[in-house]
């Protein structure tokens, strides 16, 4: 198990390799997280639709007419 050395350009590169490396990957959480949040914006938004237009639809027919 003979390990060989290397050279300071080779570890210099190999560094710079896994800052790339966990560059993309913080700049890949940063994207997904983001996506999320649109969704949720998203799937709220239709909720509200969904919930609000019969009521006012169910208010605007006289359907409400208990006081």
């Amino acid at each position: 198990m003979a390990q060989q050395k290397m050279t300071a350009k080779q570890r210099a590169a190999h560094v710079e390799a896994a800052k790339r490396r966990e560059e993309a990957e913080a700049k890949r959480r940063a994207r997904q997280a983001r996506n999320k949040k649109i969704f949720t914006i998203a799937v709220c938004v239709i909720l509200v639709l969904a919930l609000g237009i019969p009521t006012v639809a169910i208010m605007a027919m006289g359907g409400a007419g208990v006081a």
